[in-house]
């Protein structure tokens, strides 16, 4: 992600790469971002993207799924292998096992096209605030005045909630925005149950027709990251953070 720009300085606007192959929405898009106030670089293919990524800095990534030269799956992919830049996939209607593929492939989010600009921007505004999500409390919320601890310990996993920072055994985990949105709300709520919707819209901001696949497969994500055992499956209900 670019860094924010200097103390006394305009704020850039946010840059966005949008790739999408079909030209009459890949302008559409932009028009419609831009009119929000956001720098687009568009790409038709995702060898073009990949490119593009590459030799500038962007602070969000949207990416067709359906893409020639590369799919937004294998781009998405390419991107996670450097780069923990926030990336929400695009998808037509009933493509749902390449929806499940890009957040596999480390995406934080998805829409379903044809999507309305204001959806759109809606969910570009919440990836970005999980991009610079403020450090939550040890232990859920206290009472005001009451003290906290910067470094949630739970065995070998440390939760730095104020340097945004997690580890395993003392080596450092790298983790998406959203994974460690998710992580510091389990952490805030350590061997509570955190039911499926509760989570789509704390982490994700969704409302509940949110699809819930995006906390599974996050989930898992956070597991291969952290080790199997960290959070816990409760059948028929959520998720929980062993203690």
């Amino acid at each position: 992600m670019s860094s924010p720009a200097p103390a006394g300085a305009s704020p850039r606007p946010v840059r966005v790469l949008l790739v999408e192959d079909d030209d009459l929405m890949r302008r559409s898009f932009t028009v419609a971002l831009e009119r929000y106030g956001y720098e687009v670089r568009a790409a038709e293919d995702g060898l073009a993207g990949l490119e593009l990524f590459r030799d500038e800095d962007f602070d969000l990534l949207i990416l067709d799924v359906m893409l020639p030269a590369l799919d937004g799956i294998g781009l998405c992919r390419r991107v996670r292998e450097t780069s923990l830049v926030p990336i929400l996939m695009m998808s037509a209607r009933g493509e749902g096992l390449d929806v499940v593929a890009g957040l596999e492939a480390g995406a934080d989010d998805y829409v379903v096209k044809p999507v309305d600009s204001y959806v759109l921007v809606a969910r570009i505004r919440s990836l970005l605030r999980r991009a610079t999500y403020p450090p939550v409390p040890a232990g859920g919320h206290p009472p005001a005045g009451a003290p906290t601890v910067d470094v949630l310990v739970f065995g070998d996993l440390a939760v730095d909630t104020a340097g945004m920072e997690v580890s395993v055994a003392g080596r450092p985990v790298a983790l998406t925005p959203t994974e460690l949105k998710l992580l510091l709300e389990f952490a805030a709520h350590p061997g509570v149950v955190l039911e499926r919707h509760t989570l789509l819209r704390d982490v994700w901001e969704y409302g509940w027709d949110g699809d819930s696949r995006v906390v599974d497969l996050c989930v898992q994500r956070l597991r291969r990251k952290l080790g199997r055992e960290r959070i816990e499956t409760v059948r028929g209900f959520g998720y929980k953070l062993r203690r």
